[in-house]
């Protein structure tokens, strides 16, 4: 009881842009039109090349079977060429859209579509939409990144976001024949840790001390199976013990032919741990923010997560 206490107290308890003057002389711009671009310096810091690289590396990984390599966001996706691949690939659908488009006029047709689709699917959800297929055609970098980090966000991509990334945005506007330029901050990433991030980051002594309060918390459910946990890390990656959790706490038998007793191939692990989650959605918790394939591919931070998530709900359960 005390260990448990300790535990919950450990995570819970709480832890402890230069302004540059831009004169583009060389930019063509009609009178009262206004073009957008990054400040050089805030191009320079290495949060915000981080970022680029992170989202980069990501496009190339979800599009990797299509032999498609983007080298440049700005320069690969403005004519909704690569966007349509992606969002194909993360949707598990079709668009109904012309492969090649050469012109103008085809390419934001195309983009038009594209953002259309991603709007049906991120509306819901409350997102606030920094981008349009004037600015994305337009290779505003800014948008771009606010669209892709929209998407890695929705579809739970395996990768980390680096934290209160914000660039300085120079707007030049030409009124009466002379350019005018001022700076704006634009937001791209704010802050997406949880305490276990922190937990990892700042305190590993408390977090072996959440670490002993969960194993205590799952072995008081499996040892009445006869079965005991001792390493986190990798005994719940196949998703048996999960399952076998969730009927424990909910005091049920799970049938053996809904999950794999002894997973051999990743696809099965992944079908125990999805199938694990629906469990815990009966049983009226959220859907844990850990994807099941970050729990078999043995990452430990999402595989507590996801034990957190019953030890909150579950901890008095005889």
């Amino acid at each position: 009881s005390d260990l448990q206490e300790e535990g919950k107290s450990a995570i819970n308890s709480p832890m402890h842009p230069a302004s540059v003057d831009i004169h583009p002389e060389d930019t063509q711009l009609e009178e009262n039109e206004e073009r957008t671009m990054i400040d050089p310096t805030s191009r320079e810091d290495p949060k915000f090349k981080e970022l680029v690289k992170v989202l980069l590396d990501w496009v190339n990984d979800v599009l990797v079977e299509d032999r498609i390599i983007v080298k440049q966001l700005e320069e690969d996706l403005y004519d909704g060429q690569v966007l349509q691949k992606l969002l194909e690939k993360l949707a598990d659908r079709k668009l109904n859209v012309a492969e090649v488009t050469q012109s103008e006029i085809g390419q934001k047709q195309k983009l038009q579509t594209v953002l259309d689709a991603v709007l049906d699917l991120l509306r819901p959800h409350g997102w606030a939409l920094r981008w349009s297929v004037d600015s994305i055609h337009g290779k505003n970098l800014v948008a771009i990144l606010h669209l892709l980090i929209a998407l890695a966000t929705h579809f739970r991509a395996p990768i980390r976001l680096p934290e209160h990334v914000s660039v300085q945005v120079v707007v030049v506007r030409k009124r009466e024949g002379l350019l005018h330029s001022s700076h704006v901050s634009e937001e791209l990433t704010s802050t997406t840790r949880d305490a276990f991030d922190t937990l990892f980051d700042h305190a590993p002594d408390k977090l072996n001390l959440v670490k002993k309060s969960l194993i205590t918390f799952v072995n008081k459910q499996l040892n009445k199976l006869n079965l005991e946990v001792t390493e986190l890390e990798t005994q719940f990656a196949d998703g048996v013990y999960l399952v076998l959790l969730m009927g424990l706490l909910e005091d049920y038998f799970v049938p053996l032919h809904n999950f794999y007793l002894t997973p051999e191939s990743f696809d099965q692990k992944v079908h125990n741990v999805s199938f694990a989650f629906e469990l815990m959605l009966d049983g009226g918790l959220r859907r844990p923010k850990a994807r099941p394939e970050d729990v078999v591919n043995l990452d430990l931070k999402s595989t507590l997560r996801v034990l957190y998530n019953l030890f909150t709900k579950y901890k008095n359960v005889e």
